[in-house]
């Protein structure tokens, strides 16, 4: 009986232990496996908004309709250092994650910050561009905010999910939040008197100034930003450390040769030129 016994023990532990050997050889293989999966594919498919210029927007060149800005920029060094094509998948940028996480995409390029929430869920590569918030208004408004207050029962547009939506929901709770998918709607909307603002990331707004300066302006106020939030960083699998290696090679890379910012000045170029 005490046999008996002591076999189904040492049988139980045997169990176990293949289990966790079978565990943490799925969860090391997740870890080491990203770079190979993609490069075995031939394609590294990156997940964007295309309606963020600079950093990603749809135009027409040469007769063809194509997705261009310095996140797409970015993603093809980022596909000629793993040595493959580049494939860019056009989805709502409150649907970005779901999407990567259910394996759709490999990599998020579409001005994401870091949050702690973000971080949950999926790996971060090391920032890429520095950013800060501002308010995009009619030009005829350029001098009628400089301060928060001045924003209460104003209607001020936001994009769905973004780290924009999250500080106005803190800081502007006195405002009215029009919260749409896509920034270029939310544009279009303050052009035809139908927000009073747009909170935004400067380097989009200065775009909208720059294409448009008979329209647009940027407000004095000073908006609030969360300091997790002062940057974009490219959105990689929970786990998949090789593939942010990766990422993070190219991007130090372009940091140093100061090839990062010929490439924001190439995308901004591009936006001026065919963006409508």
């Amino acid at each position: 009986m005490k046999s008996k016994s002591w076999s189904k023990i040492i049988l139980s532990l045997l169990v176990v232990s293949l289990v966790f050997l079978a565990a943490g050889c799925s969860n090391s293989s997740s870890k080491t496996n990203g770079v190979k999966k993609i490069q075995n594919r031939g394609t590294l498919i990156v997940g964007t908004s295309a309606d963020f210029a600079p950093f990603e927007f749809p135009i027409v060149q040469n007769g063809q309709k194509k997705i261009v800005g310095y996140d797409i920029l970015l993603a093809q060094k980022i596909a000629k250092n793993l040595g493959v094509k580049l494939k860019i998948e056009n989805v709502e940028f409150s649907s970005l994650i779901s999407e990567l996480k259910d394996q759709k995409i490999d990599m998020i390029l579409s001005g994401l910050s870091i949050t702690k929430q973000r971080k949950k869920s999926i790996s971060f590569s090391e920032p890429y561009y520095t950013t800060k918030n501002v308010l995009l208004v009619r030009k005829a408004d350029k001098n009628k905010y400089s301060s928060i207050s001045q924003l209460a029962k104003k209607s001020i547009g936001v994009q769905q999910g973004s780290t924009q939506q999250a500080v106005a929901t803190k800081k502007l709770k006195k405002s009215d939040l029009v919260v749409e998918s896509v920034v270029t709607s939310l544009a279009t909307e303050l052009k035809d008197n139908k927000l009073d603002g747009v909170l935004v990331e400067s380097g989009v707004a200065e775009g909208y100034v720059s294409k448009y300066p008979d329209q647009y302006a940027i407000a004095s106020v000073k908006m609030p930003i969360e300091k997790e939030s002062q940057s974009y960083s490219a959105g990689i699998a929970k786990n998949n450390q090789a593939l942010v290696k990766r990422v993070n090679q190219v991007i130090s890379k372009l940091k140093q040769n100061g090839t990062n910012k010929k490439m924001l000045d190439q995308a901004k170029q591009l936006q001026k030129k065919y963006s409508k």
